[in-house]
């Protein structure tokens, strides 16, 4: 059987959620993309998909499969575009959706270089916090940060983001530098509204043998809000610490505005992704702008800094 056959099977179902449904786009029947799927199974000799009556799951290696899948079929797809580009133009309506603060940032001013590249493009750019539905509000493609938790949809990972705990000089002069998470329980601490804790890696030593677990710290402080702006902008007139993503402060940290602490106890980062109602026939409009984010993101010191500023004393930081 056809290997792309069988990875367009699995994509298919991912997307679409059963193989009924995944059968009806393909216009075979559901009997059809299962063998494929069997197919593909016994030839990579692991189990992909969790298959009942009602609903189908991905495996850990069928999730991370999945994801090659989705690169591998978009790299042919965009290998035979380039093939044709004399006859095949990007163009088109794209209509695509971003979280507020990030798509203010580092979606929209790309929108308007993206569309130096292709005249014959047009966008509609919404911004918004909430989770919007792709498929039943007519979107072409979603930015989302972070862990997704919509297993319908399939993602592209753009770049890593990180967050870190940042408060000004004249906070961390007053206050002092906090050494340990558990010092942030002494600290004003600005929460994005009600939250379940900022997240740190703890390292864990038993019987001689060390592992790497993250945990979380619920901090309370005099101030909290909804919207992330505000809290970077509390942070940085003194008023209390902040989790705050890099893609936010990071030109804060650069500048001294903010300071960066704990820098050892960082969590591990976590994605940026492009994600999509549909894969089989991935427009070019949709194709060439995901790719035009993901290598822009991959600029060197695009995310600034390229580390946090380590624990520097407020007064030191302070007179940079």
């Amino acid at each position: 059987m056809n290997p792309f056959k069988e990875m367009q099977a699995l994509v298919l179902v991912a997307t679409h959620g059963s193989l009924s449904a995944a059968a009806r786009v393909e216009g075979v029947t559901p009997a059809i993309m299962a063998r494929r799927l069997d197919a593909l199974e016994e030839r990579l000799g692991s189990q992909l998909v969790h298959r009942t009556t009602r609903r189908i799951s991905f495996t850990e290696a069928g999730q991370n499969y999945l994801e090659d899948c989705v690169r591998i079929l978009n790299d042919l797809a965009g290998a035979e575009a380039a093939a044709a580009k004399g006859s095949i133009q990007v163009s088109g309506h794209l209509r695509m959706t971003a979280p507020a603060g990030f798509g203010r940032r580092h979606v929209a001013p790309h929108v308007q270089q993206f569309l130096k590249l292709h005249r014959d493009v047009s966008v509609t750019l919404d911004l918004s916090d909430r989770l919007v539905d792709l498929v039943n509000e007519g979107f072409d493609c979603g930015i989302r940060l972070g862990e997704l938790a919509d297993s319908n949809m399939v993602s592209v990972r753009l770049a890593e983001m990180r967050r870190v705990v940042v408060g000004a000089p004249d906070y961390l002069e007053r206050h002092g530098v906090p050494q340990t998470p558990e010092d942030l329980l002494k600290h004003d601490c600005l929460a994005l509204g009600p939250q379940r804790g900022w997240t740190f890696r703890t390292s864990l030593t038993q019987g001689g043998a060390s592992t790497v677990k993250t945990r979380s710290i619920r901090v309370k402080g005099p101030m909290e809000c909804n919207d992330g702006v505000v809290l970077a902008e509390w942070s940085r007139s003194g008023g209390g610490l902040a989790w705050r993503s890099m893609w936010e402060v990071g030109e804060d940290l650069q500048s001294g505005r903010l300071v960066s602490v704990l820098d050892d106890w960082a969590a591990p980062p976590v994605g940026i992704y492009a994600v999509f109602p549909e894969r089989r026939h991935l427009p070019l409009k949709v194709r060439a702008f995901v790719d035009f984010l993901k290598e822009a993101y991959a600029q060197k010191n695009y995310w600034l800094p390229q580390q946090p500023v380590n624990n520097k004393s407020p007064r030191k930081a302070a007179s940079r």
